[in-house]
């Protein structure tokens, strides 16, 4: 089966490639799913593609160049295995399938299936609201407290909404006024911008003085982890959402006492560290925030459109990488269309 897909092939190369796809001997927990939607995550894919992530030059690392991208997907499922329970021939499902318009998968990874009156496209993009939702689990949340997000892209705009949703009073952060402007669309009620002084200013104004009883770094900078410490009440929870990728030069003395002095958690929150499926009955897991995702767009309670800027043909992908790279104002999330690509060449 010919099928087309997405390579990086080098620092800051990527093309559309033609390649065969077997379909023949699955494995007893494989499926095959053929695409509808992908969407792209603009921390991990542009990290790879940049060659930020050092392990895209060395052999056999999950990113190693050249990387078959994307880890957001939508398709049906056209063939399963012997042993496949998640699913069945015929069902859209959500996947961690990467861009292409058809893959082999394990079903043993990731598989939610997909309501029917979710829009595909949009259930494709909600991948990075369950990157998000990471944060809230492991936050404290209690006694109504004022939430601080640094960084208001895909990932902090979704996760300000996660809070939200969830109760809390949410402060979202970012020196650029348009995103501030699509986090107000998305019912986040207090945003602003300025230098670190007059965020934290601004800040104590709002909470009269309590500052963040939980910050969120959801940029993935080393020096905005430091501005959200700084901004996290005495008692409080600063939670790494981000990938730090950027070598920081700083003070570490100051930073650990800071946070000794003042009894502050720092909690990483990257979601790898979740079973992809519930290990006792409530557990949380990869599988159960999609679920939760998936209830909170049926709801209306969480917004998508606003975030999705670019809706693009694979073809195009070099265009919506050096977007999202070099105009993240105006590029702030692209869906990728394989509608069109599913004819057999």
């Amino acid at each position: 089966m010919k099928i087309q897909q997405v390579i990086v092939t080098g620092q800051n190369e990527v093309e559309l490639q033609e390649n065969e796809l077997g379909t023949g001997d699955l494995g007893p927990t494989e499926i095959v799913v053929e695409t509808e939607f992908t969407y792209i995550s603009a921390g991990t894919e542009l990290a790879n593609y940049t060659a930020k992530d050092p392990n895209v030059f060395v052999k056999d690392t999950w990113c190693a160049y050249p990387w078959n991208s994307g880890y957001a997907n939508v398709g049906r499922v056209t063939a399963v295995g012997s042993n496949v329970t998640r699913t069945t021939v015929g069902e859209r499902v959500f996947s961690y399938g990467p861009h292409s318009s058809a893959h082999r998968y394990n079903s043993e990874r990731l598989v939610v299936p997909v309501p029917d009156d979710i829009d595909p496209a949009i259930a494709a993009a909600s991948r990075m609201a369950a990157v998000a939702l990471t944060a809230p689990i492991l936050s404290r949340i209690q006694d109504n407290p004022w939430v601080v997000m640094f960084g208001l892209g895909m990932v902090g705009n979704l996760a300000a909404q996660a809070y939200t949703i969830m109760g809390c009073r949410v402060i979202g952060v970012d020196p650029v006024a348009e995103r501030r402007a699509v986090a107000e669309q998305c019912g986040v009620l207090h945003t602003i911008g300025g230098d670190q002084e007059e965020v934290r200013a601004q800040i104590k104004s709002i909470t009269d003085g309590e500052m963040g009883n939980i910050t969120v770094d959801a940029v993935g900078h080393s020096a905005v982890c430091v501005e959200a410490l700084r901004a996290t009440a005495t008692f409080g929870q600063m939670l790494i959402l981000g990938t730090p990728r950027v070598p920081v030069e700083g003070d570490l003395t100051e930073i650990f006492n800071d946070a000794h002095g003042r009894w502050i958690t720092i909690q990483g929150a990257i979601e790898w560290c979740l079973p992809m499926y519930p290990t006792t009955r409530n557990a949380e897991s990869q599988f159960s925030k999609q679920q939760t995702v998936f209830d909170w767009i049926r709801r209306g309670e969480m917004k998508f459109e606003p975030l999705i800027s670019h809706r693009m043909k694979p073809e195009q992908i070099k265009e919506a990488y050096e977007g999202l790279l070099n105009h993240p104002d105006t590029y702030t999330g692209v869906l990728l269309d394989w509608t069109d690509s599913h004819t057999e060449r």
